[in-house]
């Protein structure tokens, strides 16, 4: 371990950093510089956000603080709001599943209307949507914010209703899941035998996830002095175990020094709960492994009324599963210049996190309003991606990136971003929530 993780007054200093900075970047876009100070602008525009996740009600909650008179509407049938960046602490032993609970409620501003149904048609020819009762609501400006969905129908065997049981965990299920899953992975870490942790073929959000999933299992098993009891392997979808090249590389040290097997090219594709039985997809074919535990991530798509809507993109490696066609630099949509994508639905290389819609909802939200006021925005959204790396309980690495694989470090000669530090365990322990609470309200 290195002095400066040993370095109290380092890690103090770091987390009065972390607690004001929250784990973002600490400079404001200077596009964006003085954008909630000046006074709101007098509109009647109506303005739909289709998803009251995290970035549908960052955005609701920004827009009402730009804009005066204007009729902002929220559609979602989801009553519960999840933070999902907690699923992990559940799911780790470390958090009760109401850790990451909340309701869609708490976080609407005055002024906005919720309806409390799925939208199931876009009709951006006709400037409208289409909720689950037939209910046609016609806008000038969209915001689709759907979140994305998990596709667990896609592994042959799967059954989401037996997470928990005969060594079967999913992290991303939700927080009871998260919780079964943290059960199944305990009882694992006091017997040993053959762990199988992975990602899916298709874009994911968080997708540094499985891999902390798999070094928490690991530091459990080392905890309970059972390591060398155990065969731990993480399969990779393709050649690399994370996108940014000098990530993956840390990481595939970091795996190989922990006893961890690497494979590549290994695309889970079926399981036998009843059997504890893996299928994966690889060159060689259908290769099958036995497991006593297991953390399935299912491959993660666009909600169906947007793959059927016109909105995906149309061509290239984010048509297949339907993501919506945006600039990557401002989120707006190619073809329908009223419409704009944030979060996990929107088709950019990089940026399905939660860092990732505080930095994208405030440029989406400058060039709606720029359109509104007759003043073009120049925000540009860079494709600013954080993932607080666990590698083991109580040490992290944070890794912030761009859409060139640029690392941006929000804290230098801080925080160096692959170092194990537990200033950054602490960042995303405690610090991160109280942060994304207050992107919920349209303030970080």
């Amino acid at each position: 371990m290195s002095g400066k993780q040993n370095n109290p007054v380092l890690d103090r200093r770091a987390v009065m950093r972390l607690g004001l900075a929250g784990g973002a970047a600490a400079v404001a876009m200077p596009a964006m510089a003085g954008a909630d100070t000046v006074p709101p602008i007098a509109s009647k525009a109506r303005i739909v956000i289709a998803g009251a996740g995290a970035a549908g009600l960052a955005a609701a909650n920004r827009l009402v603080k730009r804009l005066a008179g204007a009729s902002i509407t929220l559609i979602d049938a989801r009553k519960a709001h999840y933070y999902q960046p907690g699923f992990t602490l559940i799911a780790a032993g470390l958090r009760p599943a109401s850790y990451s609970v909340s309701t869609t409620r708490e976080w609407l501003p005055d002024g906005v209307e919720l309806i409390e149904e799925a939208v199931t048609e876009f009709d951006p020819a006709g400037n409208r949507v289409v909720t689950a009762s037939g209910k046609s609501v016609d806008y000038d400006y969209l915001i689709v914010a759907t979140g994305m969905v998990l596709d667990y129908a896609a592994i042959e065997g799967m059954d989401v209703a037996r997470i928990g049981t005969n060594g079967l965990g999913s992290v991303y299920a939700g927080p009871e899941a998260a919780e079964a899953t943290w059960r199944a992975m305990s009882a694992f870490a006091e017997k040993g035998g053959v762990g199988l942790f992975s990602r899916p073929a298709t874009e994911m959000k968080c997708a540094g996830a499985p891999l902390k999933y798999t070094f928490l299992t690991d530091d459990s098993l080392r905890r309970r002095g059972m390591r060398d009891r155990a065969k731990l392997i993480y399969s990779a979808h393709n050649k690399a175990l994370f996108s940014v090249p000098i990530v993956s590389e840390k990481v595939r040290m970091l795996f190989r020094d922990r006893g961890v097997e690497m494979r590549y090219d290994s695309v889970l594709t079926g399981i036998d709960p009843d059997r504890r039985i893996a299928r994966y997809q690889t060159p060689r074919g259908v290769v099958e492994e036995g497991y006593d535990f297991i953390n399935v991530i299912p491959p993660m798509r666009a909600p169906q009324s947007v793959r059927n809507s016109p909105l995906p993109w149309q061509e290239g490696p984010f048509a297949a599963d339907g993501w919506m066609e945006v600039d990557k630099a401002t989120l707006r949509h190619k073809r329908f210049p009223n419409i704009f994508g944030v979060g996990d639905v929107a088709g950019v290389p990089k940026g399905k996190t939660a860092a990732s819609v505080k930095w994208q909802v405030p440029v989406a939200v400058d060039h709606l309003v720029g359109d509104i006021a007759g003043k073009p925005s120049r925000a540009v959204y860079g494709g600013y991606t954080s993932c607080p790396l666990i590698t083991r309980y109580g040490r992290a690495m944070l890794v912030e990136f761009d859409y060139d694989n640029n690392l941006m470090p929000s804290f230098p000669g801080v925080i160096a971003p692959l170092e194990e530090l537990w200033a950054t365990w602490v960042l995303k322990t405690v610090a991160l929530k109280p942060t994304y609470l207050t992107m919920l309200r349209g303030i970080a």
